[in-house]
């Protein structure tokens, strides 16, 4: 008969030697498990006409209020390929990235947010399993009341500060490693 294994050691909060802060630490072999920022990714779609895509939200946090496309990262994906991933799955719609809009930290639930500007790439859109209801939305019709986030507020202003504008060239993978899987050396 084999014996059970033992029980996972408990993970408790201290500030290890070395470090400036409380850490989840293991009572037993002392490994460190790093709390770090999740990064969310999206971005604000608009048409030919400068209409505004936006999603009603099917899920929690804040269902039933407007968003932009946007989700949480996968392992595996650039921040381009995540915002494209999460327009299809909330909107079904292709994207044109024109540019980074906005980066966002949101500290207080550990968020960096990743929002670039595009266009829709082809016509076309519908509710994916996250969104009750897909709209476009000229400037003056943005239900502002019913947006779900601080950070659709910020990223709406800010593609209206931009509209018709160049972006700032942002520095980006190069061309020759797109994806960041050539290592060093």
């Amino acid at each position: 008969m084999s014996e059970m294994p033992a029980p996972p050691a408990p993970f408790t909060r201290r500030i290890p030697e070395g470090e400036d802060r409380e850490r989840l630490v293991c009572g037993d072999c002392g490994f460190i498990a790093y709390e770090n920022p999740k990064i969310v990714t999206g971005a604000v779609v608009s048409d030919d006409e400068g209409r505004i895509l936006l999603c009603r939200r099917a899920i929690e946090p804040r269902r039933g209020f407007w968003t932009i496309p946007a989700g949480y990262m996968e392992l595996g994906e650039t921040v381009q390929e995540g915002a494209a991933r999460e327009a299809w799955e909330e909107a079904r719609v292709k994207l044109a990235i024109d540019g980074m809009l906005a980066v966002w930290s949101i500290a207080r639930i550990g968020q960096v947010q990743i929002i670039f500007r595009a266009r829709l790439a082809e016509p076309g859109f519908a509710p994916g399993p996250e969104s009750l209801e897909v709209r476009l939305f000229a400037w003056e019709e943005i239900p502002w009341t019913e947006l779900a986030f601080p950070t659709v507020h910020w990223s709406l202003q800010r593609w209206r500060e931009t509209f018709g504008a160049p972006l700032p060239e942002t520095a980006t993978n190069p061309a020759s490693d797109p994806r960041g899987t050539t290592p060093l050396g």
